[in-house]
């Protein structure tokens, strides 16, 4: 039993409501117990019913100086990408991808799982207590590349949305990928549901699930996406890929397809509440109204669409097209900083850029990091407010400290301000990192095996 007392309280409930002195009580169960104005409750009972027998049953937190905020889920990555930070900086997208296909066609599981490890870890730290992967490559020679990330994500300690991505659609065929690094698409098909059926948890409370993710139109067959799109609701699973993230992208769907992003996912079965994009940058109207009609969600990604010079996502209008919309770091080699409580303050500057100052607030912007991601995962039941019987996927932001000292408004300082050190973060009721260190795993060593990696893999090092 955890008791954090002292605290200024943002639940993100339906209310928005906020403690500016609150309490939040987490069970031996690992789910929030109590939450509200003031003090905590004089030990509720929440083991099984039964007050807890010892005072050592009990830890108390004092957060003074600090906000406790839902854990941040990160709704768009790609891991392996810690090994290939720093390249193709000045590129567009497509650019970027030509640069870098090759390099990637030497990944492997040593490299993924170094890789995964560094990027999970950080984003710990940054306050990320979920995270999805979209991983799109997998070298024939490479292992198992998506259990090296599995595996990561356990010994880090976050709850892990994996994505079986795939690429069918290379360079001879008109696609932007190299052919030695596409599948067939009956081979790709086959290992996604091998991945669903060996790593896939359903059940209430679950660290680990696993998506569908074909990696994007100009890489993808419409028979890949068509089929995949199918076997993921034969499964019971969520939907994802990359849509409307570039000019580039627009013009080689209505070159091929004759359409747009959206209207070519439409023809395929890929919109709907099972579903989320990643980026959504280049839509219409029309566009919004679909997918706010369909309830198919939106990684937004603003640090990574600056950095690629995408452009700026209509995060207003699908807000009030009711669109879910989660917020991302995407892949480390395309937002090199990947940290996720900074994605809270460029995605309320991306909104106010279009916008004005009244696009964006920082209690919608906390939405978007909590609620909003869970909502693009499915887990919006579970996950993403700070309410009695949910999982206690917390985080405590320390605000007392130089860089936030004189702004009174705690949301405010998180939001608006540096990036505030996590003093505090439970996944479930277990501690993920305590006073900014990671609790399960040494951030030396995992720096250390990232640069190993990316030194193998950039540079053909052993």
């Amino acid at each position: 039993m955890i008791v954090i007392e002292n605290v200024a309280v943002a639940t993100v409930d339906p209310s928005d409501t906020y403690h500016a002195d609150g309490h939040v009580v987490v069970g031996d169960d690992g789910r929030i117990a109590a939450v509200g104005a003031g003090p905590a409750p004089s030990l509720p009972r929440v083991r099984n019913g039964v007050v807890p027998a010892a005072p050592g049953d009990v830890r108390r937190v004092d957060g003074g100086g600090c906000l406790v905020t839902p854990g941040l889920i990160n709704t768009h990555h790609h891991l392996y990408q810690w090994a290939t930070r720093g390249l193709a900086v000045d590129e567009t997208l497509f650019g970027w991808l030509t640069t870098l296909y090759p390099i990637w066609g030497r990944l492997d599981a040593e490299v993924v799982g170094a890789a995964a490890g560094a990027g999970l870890g950080w984003l710990a730290l940054s306050g990320c207590t979920t995270s999805m992967d979209h991983h799109y490559v997998f070298p024939r020679d490479g292992g198992d590349v998506l259990e090296a990330e599995i595996e990561a994500a356990r010994r880090i300690g976050l709850r892990f949305h994996p994505t079986r991505g795939s690429m069918d659609l290379g360079r001879k065929d008109g696609g932007l990928p190299p052919d030695n690094i596409v599948e067939a698409t009956d081979e790709a098909l086959l290992a996604t549901e091998k991945a669903i059926d060996r790593w896939h948890d359903p059940s209430p409370g679950s660290m680990l699930r696993i998506a569908v993710a074909p990696c994007s139109p100009f890489s993808v067959t419409e028979r890949l996406m068509s089929e995949a799109a199918e076997l993921a609701r034969r499964k019971g699973v969520r939907l994802h890929t990359h849509l409307a993230e570039t000019d580039d992208e627009e013009d080689f769907c209505r070159e091929r397809f004759g359409c747009t992003p959206v209207e070519y996912a439409e023809r395929l079965g890929w919109l709907g509440d099972d579903v989320w994009l990643a980026h959504g940058v280049h839509l219409d109207d029309s566009a919004i109204a679909k997918l706010g009609a369909t309830g198919t969600g939106v990684a937004h990604c603003p640090s990574s669409n600056a950095r690629l010079g995408a452009g700026a996502a209509r995060v207003r209008e699908l807000l009030d097209h009711r669109v879910p919309v989660g917020l991302g770091v995407d892949g480390s080699a395309s937002q090199e900083a990947a940290h996720l409580g900074e994605e809270l303050r460029q995605a309320l500057y991306t909104a106010r850029i279009r916008g004005g100052p009244r696009a964006m607030n920082a209690r919608e912007a906390l939405r978007l990091g909590t609620m909003g991601g869970a909502r693009c995962l499915g887990r919006q039941d579970e996950l993403g407010s700070l309410e009695t019987g949910k999982l206690a996927d917390l985080v405590v932001w320390r605000l007392d400290g130089l860089g936030h000292a004189g702004i009174d408004d705690r949301l405010a300082a998180l939001v608006f301000g540096p990036a505030a050190p996590v003093e505090l973060a439970l996944v479930g009721g277990r501690p993920v990192v305590e006073r900014a260190e990671l609790v399960n795993a040494d951030a030396d060593t995992l720096a250390g095996d990232a640069v190993r990696a990316h030194r193998r893999l950039v540079a053909g090092e052993r």
